[in-house]
């Protein structure tokens, strides 16, 4: 797909497109993208865009992943700049270029502050406040369940037949709220990550054994270990918190016996670009591949959001404790999901030098 055959289209385009080659070089860029940017095609062709950019959002991951799957890729509410003027948040699609696996097609959709404080955000408000309310409530509720669900213990030992059921029901919907209740508690009162040098690998096999002996039992577990892998910088309970979650994400997505595999390997050009224009280099890689149904794709962009769950009975809270810890650990966790193939990526740092 050259570029002179896009035409009009290319030039009229509303809004900001660049062209990126194999070497992550700006080949190309609309009329849209110069206006955005303040800065023309002339002073942009060649250029790196991860040195003319700043975006918080990896970008070298969002190309990897774009070239590899074929697909497009959606990041959204990031912070674009040219470090020139103030990050306007915009969101990004990242898709491949015509026959060219190399080529990839950015489009940068700023978002005006009406859109910025409008739906999302205000989901994600309602989101904190709910789990403000629920840590608040989570002990008051909790103790009359408990006297609740003694009650009808103590009723079920002399009835029988319907009235029996009705009292297991008591029982059962008591304790499946009181679970809620303590994964909001866990959600809200997770403490500050204690971090060490600690071996993904041994972590991952801890996980993999608590699977394997309870909800994950009925899944096959495969690894697929790098053994250079250095150490990452971590907690190494909260580590385990988050691989658990993911494994059995994993296995309650599966129906029937499924497959999950555990790979991890080393890619030192992932780099976590923040706000204020720093990075951080996150070289490890774990990712969590199982072959279920794949995540619906309306909610696929939120999956990481509180409350939000590919479940009927899902509580949404399970992911969204994965990112938390995950980003208290300064990394990265991303997914991409079709049907049969859902991975999940978790991105760490090395140990800093003056721990090392």
């Amino acid at each position: 797909m050259k570029l002179p055959t896009l035409g009009i289209i290319w030039t009229s385009l509303p809004i900001p497109a660049l062209i990126i080659d194999s070497e992550d070089r700006i080949e190309e860029v609309n009329s849209a993208a110069e206006l955005f940017l303040n800065i023309s095609s002339r002073a942009l062709r060649g250029k790196s865009v991860l040195e003319r950019l700043s975006i918080s959002a990896p970008l070298e991951e969002i190309f990897f992943r774009v070239r590899i799957n074929r697909a497009d890729l959606f990041v959204n509410d990031v912070d674009v700049t040219t470090g020139e003027k103030a990050p306007v948040q915009c969101n990004l699609q990242a898709a491949p270029l015509g026959e060219d696996p190399d080529r990839v097609l950015l489009l940068i959709s700023p978002r005006e502050i009406a859109d910025r404080l409008g739906r999302a955000s205000m989901v994600k408000t309602a989101a904190r406040s709910a789990i403000g309310m629920a840590e608040m409530l989570a002990h008051e509720i909790k103790n009359p369940l408990a006297g609740i669900a003694g009650a009808a213990q103590l009723l079920s030992m002399n009835l029988a037949g319907d009235d029996l059921e009705l009292t297991d029901l008591i029982v059962d919907e008591t304790r499946r709220v009181v679970k809620l209740l303590e994964q909001v508690e866990q959600f809200g009162n997770l403490r500050p990550p204690e971090r060490r040098a600690v071996n993904v690998h041994d972590i991952l096999d801890r996980a993999r054994k608590s699977a394997e002996v309870g909800f994950g039992a009925h899944m096959l577990i495969e690894e697929d270990y790098d053994p250079s892998l250095p150490p990452t910088w971590a907690d190494p309970d909260q580590l385990t918190q988050v691989f658990l979650n993911l494994l059995k994400n994993a296995s309650e997505a599966a129906k029937g016996q499924g497959r999950i595999k555990l790979r991890t390997f080393y890619d030192y050009s992932l780099r976590l670009r923040r706000e204020d224009g720093s990075g951080q280099a996150l070289p490890l890689q774990v990712e969590i591949i199982d072959d279920g149904p794949g995540l619906p794709p309306d909610i696929a962009n939120s999956i990481f959001e509180p409350f939000v769950s590919g479940r009927e009975n899902g509580t949404g809270l399970g992911l969204a404790l994965v990112s938390k810890i995950i980003s208290d650990h300064d990394g990265w966790i991303s997914v991409d999901s079709v049907p049969g193939r859902t991975v999940f990526r978790v991105s760490l740092p090395l140990v800093p030098k003056e721990n090392s």
